[in-house]
């Protein structure tokens, strides 16, 4: 994590800080918001937004200063616009953990992310891949990646050791892949609203979710 942007680092320190029982750190939220903007079928932040901070669907932030709020979904927005940006490019920037005895790319909890985000739209996916050979493709070789890493695959250890190696270039060429292929929609980059001095109890909520803030993450404070 050290040769990240020190807002990267700040934002998997937030992470590591939400009061839950097992926070999503940056890399796994990497590969959540990856899953998220490749899904055949638009998931709004207002959905996937409480996952990230909460686990689970919630209304209220586990927060109890609006102004964290605010930082907290203007840090993770701005690397979901930059994941946009990448893929609309043609590439893919995975923010990987490395193990610093040897070097190995840890890939597994990126793609267990990734799951995550695929989990909300399983019928989706399930049509998606069902009229598109190269996204079925694409598909099974980040699925097979993600039995690995859950330790759920029937692959012996040798062909275990061979997709380790393979694993963080065949992430990125599939995802990228499959971005490619998705059915049309439109994703723009997100724009968390600018925090007032404070935030008014009938204004929107600034996590975009589009309900009055008082009945959001205010009811959190």
């Amino acid at each position: 994590m050290a040769r990240l942007p020190s807002r990267l680092r700040r934002l998997d320190d937030a992470l590591a800080d939400l009061p839950v029982d097992d926070p999503m750190l940056l890399t796994e939220l990497d590969g959540f918001l990856t899953g998220v903007i490749v899904s055949p079928e638009l998931i709004r932040p207002s959905e996937w937004l409480p996952i990230v901070w909460s686990g689970e669907e919630t209304d209220g932030a586990p927060f109890d200063d609006p102004a964290d709020v605010q930082w907290f979904a203007e840090a993770v927005m701005a690397r979901y616009n930059e994941i946009v940006r990448d893929l609309g490019r043609g590439k893919l920037q995975p923010i990987f953990d490395v193990d610093e005895r040897n070097g190995d790319v840890l890939w597994e909890l990126w793609i267990d992310g990734f799951a995550q985000a695929m989990a909300r739209r399983p019928a989706a996916w399930t049509a998606h891949t069902s009229v598109s050979v190269e996204a079925a493709a694409a598909l099974a070789q980040l699925s097979t990646l993600v039995a690995v890493a859950r330790n759920e695959s029937d692959l012996d250890s040798i062909q275990i050791n061979a997709l380790n190696d393979e694993a963080p270039a065949a992430i990125s060429a599939q995802v990228v892949r499959l971005y490619g292929l998705r059915r049309p929609v439109s994703i723009s980059p997100l724009v968390v609203p600018p925090r007032a001095t404070k935030i008014g109890r009938n204004e929107p909520c600034p996590c975009g979710s589009a309900k009055k803030y008082k009945r959001c993450c205010g009811s959190a404070s």
